[in-house]
């Protein structure tokens, strides 16, 4: 018994010798948001994982709401839907298509969830009667989800970018977590502010005095810049780097250089030029490869800056027009799967961004005669929908090749029934719930949610399996029989309808393993030459290094019946 207990402890004290010690970075913002802060922390993920190190990345974002799934598109941008499900901000986008890999949930956090989860720990008597206080049980809880996502994903190094910008009131208690992790164990944490150097018209010279005070606000709150990096207009000179480095108190070498770009997948070749990951390896005494293998990368943003042949993509969507401004953000993982597909098939993507209101009037369709593809994207709601629903019936009698996502591909079912099927009287129940035929209704099990109006996180969210139908053109697409999509809609095909769907001619391509659910729908190519609308959302899982079929076989369509 003496000997087994002994080598059980002996086994338990090799298992945590053999348990990595994961080095944090943390990114924070100065002087402005809307620099490229997400993108810059998606760059350096790239940039170390190319030293051949396993990184993780996770967002904070310092919203009192749970999850981002409440948030108005057109002031938050896009909800990106993790695999198993959460809601979340949009760089959790970047991060998964930088760093071409799937997060959990795990990896993202806001004030609300925070709060609540402290609140629920009070409540269940996990704090063991003591006083539960902002600080530091707060921060304790930023400090322990960080910890947890680095110890599941077993990586060298665990990369959080903090929302917001330094100064404001609603980040305070994330960098108090920063401050309390950097004195536990200063060797293991660097800080990395992404700050802004304008170059004012009326003066023709860069200024570094913003950056300085967006330096000193955040020294303030015990938190010290390891290594910043300069968002400009141009690249920073030696003069200022030299300048920046001596009043905020960094080496020179660490103030990198990030000027405006022609592509956001040019950011992480640029960071390499100045040495970043070997700074940050050196910084925090990581071992990496002496070599940076970004030969893929590399591979994608040569291809992507030489294509010349062009394909012409409309986007009709809802969210777009905010005043006299386009929001191209709600819809960006739309537009970088457009992107990624056209790049793979050496074409060079034309979007024009379309809003869907201004096809209510039917006159204005025939300008769609000029796009070699038409894609509606999801959303919620009835705004738009006569003009999506005309813009549909027109590009399929015209033979223009048409992709739906989400609502794009209900209202594509819907229209068939409208015109096809003459159903004059059909509609969804999310615009109509008193319609005679509710060809799109909600499932089930989100009956009882809406009559008790909960309605945040209470989706079909997440990965779903699918079953395609043997030479359709979904199945032609993927090459598999099989496949697993991220969802994010309350309403779904009624089945009571869909029998009749399929006599007349559209096919149900795509469904459920139990057959209940409606996941793809398309006529086939000998009617058209793509007209296919998918109720997940494929977006979500394309890669610049991997691009999404069905959106490849869509420009592909669009540019060959083009040709």
């Amino acid at each position: 018994m003496a000997t087994r207990k002994k080598s059980k402890t002996t086994a338990k004290k090799a298992k945590a010798k053999k348990q990595k010690t994961p080095k944090y970075i943390f990114i924070v913002g100065g002087v402005m948001s809307g620099v490229g802060k997400g993108v810059a922390s998606s760059s350096i993920a790239t940039c170390l994982q190319a030293r051949g190190l396993k990184v993780t990345a996770m967002k904070i974002d310092p919203y009192i709401n749970v999850d981002a799934g409440t948030m108005n598109p057109t002031e938050h941008g896009e909800c990106f839907v993790l695999k198993d499900g959460l809601e979340t901000d949009q760089d959790m986008g970047n991060y998964e298509r930088f760093l071409n890999t799937d997060l959990p949930s795990i990896n993202y956090m806001t004030t609300g969830s925070v709060y609540q989860s402290v609140i629920e720990k009070e409540r269940n008597l996990e704090y063991g009667g003591k006083c539960v206080e902002v600080v530091p049980d707060i921060p304790l809880e930023v400090i322990r989800r960080i910890k947890t996502a680095g110890q599941q994903a077993g990586a060298d190094v665990v990369q959080v970018e903090v929302g917001g910008t330094v100064g404001e009131y609603q980040g305070v208690l994330f960098l108090e977590a920063i401050r309390m992790m950097k004195t536990e164990t200063p060797d293991d944490v660097a800080v990395v502010m992404v700050s802004y150097l304008p170059v004012p018209g009326s003066i023709g010279e860069m200024k570094t005095k913003p950056t300085q005070t967006a330096v000193r606000a955040l020294n303030s709150a015990g938190v010290f810049a390891d290594m910043i990096i300069c968002r400009s207009p141009m690249g920073v000179d030696d003069r200022r780097k030299a300048k920046i480095a001596r009043f905020c108190n960094v080496q020179v070498e660490n103030v990198i250089s990030a000027p405006d770009l022609d592509s956001v997948y040019d950011v992480p070749l640029n960071f390499e030029k100045d040495g970043l990951s070997i700074v940050l390896c050196k910084q925090l005494g990581l071992p990496c490869k002496k070599k940076s293998d970004l030969k893929a990368w590399q591979r994608f943003v040569r291809r992507s800056n030489n294509v010349t042949d062009t394909v012409k993509i409309a986007v009709v969507g809802k969210y777009f027009n905010s005043g006299d401004f386009v929001l191209s953000d709600v819809y960006l993982s739309v537009l970088e799967a457009i992107k990624y597909s056209s790049y793979d098939l050496n074409l060079k993507p034309e979007i024009s961004y379309l809003s869907a209101q201004d096809f209510e009037d039917k006159k204005n369709l025939k300008q769609l005669k000029k796009f070699d593809g038409v894609l509606v994207p999801g959303g919620f709601g009835k705004t738009g929908i006569a003009g999506k629903l005309n813009v549909i019936e027109y590009v399929r009698k015209q033979g223009i090749p048409y992709f739906g996502i989400c609502y794009g591909m209900q209202l594509m079912v819907l229209e068939y029934a409208q015109n096809v099927l003459k159903l004059k009287n059909a509609s969804t129940e999310e615009i109509n719930s008193k319609a005679e035929h509710l060809v799109i209704a909600v499932q089930e099990s989100q009956k009882n949610l809406i009559k008790e109006n909960k309605m945040g996180g209470t989706m079909r969210l997440g990965e779903y399996e699918a079953k395609l139908k043997k030479g359709s053109v979904a199945q032609k697409a993927y090459k598999s029989d099989k496949i697993n999509e991220r969802h994010r809609h309350r309403y779904e095909v009624n089945l009571d309808y869909a029998g009749a769907i399929e006599d007349a001619g559209l096919m149900f391509s795509g469904v459920s393993p139990d057959g209940e659910l409606m996941e793809i729908a398309e006529l086939p190519a000998s009617d058209h030459p793509f007209f296919l609308g998918v109720q997940f959302h494929p977006e979500l899982q394309a890669r610049p290094l991997d691009p999404h079929p069905l959106f490849t076989a869509f420009v592909k369509a669009a540019y060959e019946t083009h040709s």
